[in-house]
């Protein structure tokens, strides 16, 4: 009986309402957060960069996200990526794309000092535990800190966004055997993945698509 009562006492909280929980999150966040799971990630699925998204990004999730992101509830990344790799295998698509490899979109270093870890870089290895894509976490570079995109128009956020990705150190010795499919936390009007399928094709690296945990698209 003691050790019942100690169990209880000792388990972890869910980082987002502090209740007493078994495994990364409380059995009723975890419920509620299910709820804004898409019914088809592959909508989006089309034109010249397909996009793949878990999740809309609102109420819980969107509180989860900024947890990960600003609380440093890094445990939450992983899990995220878990799910957003069971949905990819799940898809039709996966079966299209047996050979991928997987890069996170990179955050300035400036950035990265300030919070880290990048938030994208560990939704990626949770991916890659479920997909078993490789992970190239440095195949991007960010060159330029630039400001949060959230709240600038179209023009002002490709602006912002130009030059500020260059190759990483992954792929500048060796260009991979494979495609890549970009993995980002948030998917918005996409201006940032489609600077850095700019770049990996300048390359000649092949560009099939992003996956997302979220986005604003409906």
């Amino acid at each position: 009986m003691l050790k019942s009562f100690l169990d209880l006492f000792l388990k972890p909280n869910c980082p987002l309402c502090q209740r007493p929980a078994e495994k990364e999150l409380c059995f009723y966040c975890e419920k509620q957060l299910k709820q804004f799971e898409n019914s088809s990630a592959e909508i989006f699925w089309q034109g010249d960069l397909p996009v793949f998204i878990w999740g809309n990004y609102d109420g819980l999730l969107k509180r989860a996200i900024a947890a990960l992101k600003y609380d440093k509830k890094v445990n939450l990344g992983e899990l995220f990526g878990y799910w957003l790799g069971e949905k990819w295998l799940s898809s039709s698509i996966s079966k299209q794309s047996k050979n991928l490899i997987i890069v996170p979109i990179p955050l300035h270093e400036q950035k990265l000092k300030i919070r880290g870890f990048n938030q994208a870089e560990i939704i990626a290895k949770g991916f890659c535990q479920i997909t078993r894509y490789p992970l190239k976490a440095n195949g991007l570079k960010r060159v330029k800190n630039t400001e949060a995109l959230f709240g600038l128009n179209l023009q002002e956020r490709q602006k912002e966004i130009k030059e500020a990705l260059i190759l990483g150190k992954d792929f500048q010795q060796k260009l991979p055997n494979y495609p890549v499919l970009l993995l980002d936390d948030i998917y918005t009007t996409g201006t940032t993945v489609k600077e850095a399928k700019k770049v990996l094709e300048k390359h000649n690296i092949k560009v099939i698509g992003v996956v997302a945990l979220a986005s604003t698209k409906k």
